[in-house]
């Protein structure tokens, strides 16, 4: 098949000590890394050596989980990009942070801060937040129903983006000789009025170096499909299978088409977690150490918790129930649900095998081989239009991200397909994506009031 043209985007998902729920369990981890801004920044560093994209931090206002089950408790993640801005370069820093929980004032500030101070390497993963333990720690008995989450983010992130281009870019003078700082023609209050927010007043923080972050999604159910068709940049989402992928890949750039936008400005990522060995032998013997070290009874409680059945509906060496919800019964993560129950009827898994698939990636392709083999991997799938890139979730940390920088990358880029240097310097220049006009969507109004 005819190579490609363009090369592949690949971010780092970091997460503690490693996306498999052992991998702390392991003799060379650290399990108390999760909460040392020294491990994120050795990560970062890490994947910046590789040219990587960027890294990704996910977040949820709420404690996952048993603490017994893996390392518990993540810093804000915000606050921890500005930290990892300062010891980093070209590498982008994309941080979640919700619609539900967050009012969009003080959510662009952050953003457009964290743009300023890392030189224009910000993104924000634009996410609903499911669950109803999330709910109840902000005044809420239930979750909000889905299609009102993601009405509130749809309009969450218009009012962000006035909010970015309340500031004309030559807004700021400097004058000294007049004695002018700033034009005050060129701020355009958002004056906004909407279903679920009112913002009267532009952001006390000027444009930023790309004018806004990236923009990134991670829901793959109808709704965060629109949305992301809508807004994104890039797109985050877990496929199984190269069918999947394909029929996810078509199925969003003709969303964007029909919405008007250039297919190509949007990046689809599928995660994939890629245990690697010097052979592949040894890369299956670490697979295999891993799910060993995994304690059944504390993912058993997860799984049920997701499928939304009692922990003792379960039997591990069964197959999962037949009478499990309907997609239409679930409120939250639905294409997490989809995915999980379709892997296990089509594969027809027993739940203790289950587990062990979903504990490597929580849903997110797992790939066991040697460094070769995970870049042909990765090459087919880009080949054959199901991926832009990858989002790259290593099984442990440090040590996975460093096995692929060290030895896939390298691959990668000698077959022609990843950048061997950085060209520019914001991530967007690293998705190849420009930086948008300011819309400045207050000028009539400012003018109207002159």
């Amino acid at each position: 098949m005819t190579q490609r043209p363009g090369q592949l985007h690949l971010n780092a998902f970091l997460m503690s000590v490693g996306h498999h729920e052992a991998s702390w369990r392991l003799p060379e981890s650290d399990p108390f890394a999760n909460t040392s801004v020294a491990h994120f920044k050795n990560l970062a560093r890490i994947a910046e050596r590789g040219k990587l994209d960027s890294v990704f931090l996910a977040d949820s206002p709420v404690l996952w989980n048993n603490v017994g089950r893996r390392p518990a408790g993540t810093l804000e993640p915000t606050v921890l990009l500005a930290a990892l801005a300062g010891v980093t370069e070209h590498i982008g820093l994309i941080a979640t942070a919700s619609t539900t929980y967050n009012e969009p004032f003080n959510l662009a500030r952050r953003f457009a801060s964290l743009d300023h101070l890392s030189g224009g390497r910000a993104g924000w993963n634009i996410v609903t937040t499911a669950g109803v333990d999330a709910a109840r720690n902000f005044n809420l008995d239930e979750l909000p129903a889905h299609s009102d989450r993601y009405a509130r983010a749809a309009e969450f992130i218009d009012v962000s983006l006035k909010l970015w281009d309340s500031w004309g870019d030559d807004a700021p003078l400097g004058d000294k000789e007049t004695g002018v700082w700033g034009d005050d023609h060129k701020i355009y209050p958002p004056r906004h009025v909407g279903r679920y927010f009112k913002v009267e007043g532009a952001l006390n923080v000027p444009r930023s170096p790309q004018g806004y972050p990236l923009l990134v999604q991670a829901g793959s159910s109808d709704d965060g499909k629109e949305l992301a068709a809508r807004y994104a940049e890039a797109v985050f989402t877990a496929q199984q299978t190269l069918e999947d992928a394909q029929r996810f890949y078509v199925d969003l750039k003709g969303r964007a088409r029909a919405l008007g936008r250039d297919p190509g400005s949007i990046k689809i990522l599928p995660g994939i977690v890629p245990v690697i060995g010097a052979t592949e032998a040894e890369a299956h013997a670490l697979d295999a150490e891993l799910d060993r070290l995994i304690k059944p009874e504390y993912a058993k409680r997860q799984l049920a918790q997701t499928l939304r059945v009692k922990p003792e509906d379960l039997d591990l060496d069964a197959e999962l129930p037949r009478d499990l919800p309907s997609e239409d019964q679930i409120e939250g993560a639905k294409s997490r649900y989809t995915l999980i129950v379709s892997l296990a009827r089509r594969e027809r898994l027993t739940v203790r095998q289950l587990i062990g698939r979903l504990g490597g990636g929580r849903g997110h392709r797992t790939f066991a081989g040697a460094p070769e083999q995970v870049a042909d991997a990765i090459q087919h799938w880009w080949e054959q239009g199901a991926a832009d890139g990858f989002n790259v979730m290593p099984p442990v940390l440090p040590s996975g991200l460093e096995a692929f920088v060290e030895h896939v990358v390298p691959i990668l880029q000698k077959r022609g397909l990843f950048r061997t240097e950085y060209t520019g310097q914001t991530l967007r220049d690293n998705y190849g994506l420009p930086r948008p006009a300011n819309l400045n969507p207050g000028r009539d109004l400012v003018a109207a009031a002159e």
